[in-house]
């Protein structure tokens, strides 16, 4: 399975040549955003690449014919995911130090959380819609909830006071465990449903 998950970034190594400039553009250029949305970036990066590319050419096809069941496919999938996302995270915390930009760990939590919830949604799409088009609906959803989400915390925090001061008066460390624990579940789930997807495809 290792050389499944190792597959993936192989197939993109041209891609990989943009990873750093872009997270560099960010980094420069988008001084008004907050810094948990480059790191979603840099950790939705790669996966994301990932599914794109076996879009276009099928790969479901080749994959089946190895000595790989579907099983081990699709753990290899989410198992990358997390782990590439981990590796984009490191590097570019590392370019944060370098180049002097502030960001907290709050901003890592948050970014690895709003990137899972994001995998979780977007991966079973993968297996469920037809090709073609998934992969652009997904960059697109994903630049649509970067642009969003800041006028819809605005929102949020105008309209459900009471939760706001709820959760203003719970710890840190509550919310995140709990924050931890949804999108952990969330995870799960999602493995689970491409999981019966997958197993019910036919290639």
């Amino acid at each position: 399975m290792a050389n499944l998950i190792r597959r993936d970034l192989i197939i993109q190594k041209y891609q990989l040549y943009l990873f750093i400039p872009f997270i560099l553009f960010f980094i420069f250029a988008g001084s008004h955003m907050s810094a948990f949305f480059i790191f979603v970036f840099a950790g939705f990066f790669i996966p994301i690449n990932a599914y794109s590319y076996d879009e276009k050419v099928e790969t479901n096809i080749l994959l089946n014919s190895l000595p790989y069941t579907r099983t081990q496919i699709i753990a290899s999938r989410y198992i990358g995911a997390i782990f590439y996302m981990a590796v984009s995270i490191v590097i570019t915390t590392a370019l944060f130090y370098v180049f002097n930009r502030p960001f907290t760990w709050a901003d890592i939590a948050i970014g690895a959380g709003i990137t899972l919830t994001l995998f979780s949604f977007s991966f079973p799409l993968f297996y469920l819609l037809k090709p073609g088009n998934i992969g652009t609906a997904v960059t697109i959803g994903f630049i649509l909830f970067v642009v969003l989400s800041g006028p819809t915390v605005m929102f949020f925090e105008e309209y459900l006071t009471p939760v706001v001061d709820f959760l203003m008066n719970v710890s840190s460390f509550a919310i995140y465990l709990s924050g931890a624990g949804i999108i952990t579940a969330l995870y799960a789930i999602s493995w689970i449903i491409s999981q019966i997807i997958y197993q019910r495809k036919t290639f």
